[in-house]
């Protein structure tokens, strides 16, 4: 079976590794750091340094008018001044107009060195960070305060690199070292990098970041896992002390709007949970008992629940060898005069093909419903998923691209189903009383939820692109693996490889669970993918599985996928992977 329609040398790989979208993201992660102006949301904005506590905070407009912090300053600018990359007098003038600078520079940062009472001991930076290459440096590391936190230096630095490759994503990160003093030299020592650059006497200048090969796992490479930024560590913590009374919707309402804004559609309802979304969706399109809605074999359960929860009956199409996505001739062929409804869903962050099932749709009068839960930022022909059909719904589960724990959102740009599903939504009741009109549910989000996942829909885009970069690395490093095929997005669609998955060659010599085990005594967690569902007992009515959709379910893994992955696990893996397969 051809599961691919691409080689390794597809749109995903062969783009930008470090676009536009990521340099915006230095910008804006650097800039909203930089303009706190409440102590109480100065340490939401904080880098924790775990080892010995107390943290790295961001120089900001709160700390402008601190005469206190500004003496330490000049008092560490005079101690240090051979560690300084910068000819900055050691006078209050010269030290402010310094921090001014650094504030206004938008690819750099200044971090104040904190301790476990919060008490600034030193500070460290980061500068350059904008540029076609993916670098960015880390200088000014001094710690102020003599025979302190001994190792807390050391640990700074690991701390921001790992925040900067987990919020920023650069490529590569380089460490300055100026002048000759001890303790700036030893703790580089502690660290894995790579000498590069000039030498003076036994000191580099500078030095590359170079993780070491991974041997072996210490812990388990999990499938998938969230990125949390200090912007949604911020809006919780407002909404945790504010969003209450007169503020118990103002995160809900700029979510509302950004969202819909985002997608391209009129409406969005903030729900608990994808699954109510779509139930509602089913509900508000007026489908029940005796109706059948349509929807792929290759799904989540929740997509043809939401139909047995109206008291419809799912009916099971097959995918596409490609895109894994609702096959529109599988889906063509079981219209029936009760099928009232498609659901196509935009598998794994892949779009469904919605040009050929819109117009199938259409010409039999068929409400459409997107489930796009995985597939925030999808687009299939340069428009957004979840903006052709009648209804579209999205999930912010732990493990998806945007996150609330749990969460939903359904949108539309139909008026009239908006006020039927807003209704539903609000148990049935006319808007602002207690009267109640119908039986309706409560499937609403909680502003606090609202607030991770507002943050998180501000840093999509560039979450995005930390996706499609981890594909490429598994199309480079699994290029010429044996047996496998990886889910390369088809030529009408852009993906946010939510999932980068495999297929795997039934005549491989290994079972698709064989390589799953043989993956986690390696400590590498993988998921398998879908079952064709039409085979679980609980349905009203007995259905043949659709034969690509189950050898894809039989076949298939999600590999590690999260958005915090770091190249030299993806390089683990592959290298894990290709021992296994190429002993077969």
């Amino acid at each position: 079976m051809n599961t691919t329609t691409k080689k390794a040398g597809s749109k995903v790989k062969a783009e930008n590794r470090y676009p536009k979208i990521y340099k915006d993201a230095v910008r804006n992660n650097f800039s909203f750091l930089k303009q706190t102006i409440k102590v109480e949301d100065l340490f939401a904005k904080s880098i924790p340094l775990t080892l010995e506590g107390g943290a790295l905070v961001p120089l900001c407009e709160l700390h402008a008018a601190d005469k206190a912090l500004l003496e330490k300053l000049v008092h560490w600018r005079k101690a240090y001044a051979s560690l300084y990359s910068t000819k900055v007098p050691a006078t209050a003038a010269g030290v402010k107009k310094w921090c001014m600078d650094l504030y206004k520079a938008k690819d750099s940062i200044l971090f104040l060195i904190v301790d476990l009472s919060g008490n600034a001991i030193g500070h460290i930076g980061i500068t350059g960070a904008i540029n076609n290459n993916g670098e960015m440096e880390i200088e000014n590391a001094v710690l102020g305060s003599n025979g302190l936190q001994s190792g807390i230096l050391s640990n700074a630095v690991k701390a921001l690199i790992k925040w900067a490759l987990e919020i920023v994503f650069p490529q590569i990160i380089s460490v300055k070292v100026a002048g000759s003093d001890t303790r700036a030299i030893d703790f580089y020592k502690k660290l894995s990098f790579a000498k590069d650059g000039k030498k003076t006497g036994k000191t580099p200048l500078r030095m590359v970041y170079a993780p070491a090969k991974i041997k072996k796992a210490k812990e388990i490479i999990l499938t998938a896992g969230p990125s949390i930024s200090a912007r949604e560590m911020s809006y919780t913590q407002d909404a945790a002390r504010y969003g209450w009374n007169h503020q118990m919707d103002k995160y809900l309402k700029r979510l509302e709007a950004q969202f819909a804004e985002y997608v391209g559609t009129k409406y969005a309802i903030p729900t608990s949970c994808c699954t109510g979304a779509l139930h509602l969706a089913v509900a508000a399109c007026g489908i029940g008992p005796g109706d059948e809605v349509i929807v792929p074999e290759t799904t989540w359960v929740a997509t043809a629940n939401s139909a047995i929860y109206n008291g419809a009956t799912p009916i099971f199409a097959d995918i596409q060898s490609d895109s894994w996505c609702m096959d529109p001739d599988s889906f063509e062929s079981l219209i029936t005069k009760r099928t009232k409804a498609v659901m196509p869903v935009h598998l794994y962050g892949h779009p469904a093909e919605m040009d050929r099932i819109m117009a199938i749709a259409r010409k039999h009068h068929l409400h459409v419903i997107e489930d796009a839960a995985p597939a925030i930022g999808t687009e299939f022909k340069g428009q957004k998923t979840g903006s052709f059909g009648d209804f579209a719904a999205f999930s912010f589960q732990g493990a998806k691209m945007l996150v609330s724990g749990e969460g939903g959102m359904l949108v539309t740009s139909n008026d009239e189903l908006y006020k039927k599903v807003y209704s539903l939504w609000d148990q049935g009741r006319t808007p602002g009383t207690f009267w109640i009109n119908e039986v309706g549910w409560k499937y609403k989000m909680s502003n606090l939820s609202a607030a991770l996942v507002l943050g998180q829909l501000e840093r999509s885009d560039e979450m995005i692109e930390k996706k499609r970069t981890i594909f490429s690395w598994y199309a480079e490093g699994l290029k010429g693996v044996p047996h496998i095929k990886l889910n390369y997005e088809t030529p009408w669609a852009r993906s946010i490889c939510w999932m980068s998955s495999i297929f795997l060659d039934p005549k491989a010599g290994i079972t698709r669970d064989g390589l799953r085990e043989a993956l986690k005594k390696l400590n590498v967690d993988t998921r398998p993918v879908f079952p064709a569902i039409s085979q679980y007992p609980m349905w009203p009515r007995k259905q043949e599985m659709k034969p690509v959709a189950k050898l894809v379910g039989e076949q298939s893994i999600n590999l590690p996928s999260g958005v915090c992955l770091k190249h030299e696990q993806v390089d683990y893996i592959c290298d894990c992977m290709r021992k296994i397969l190429g002993k077969l």
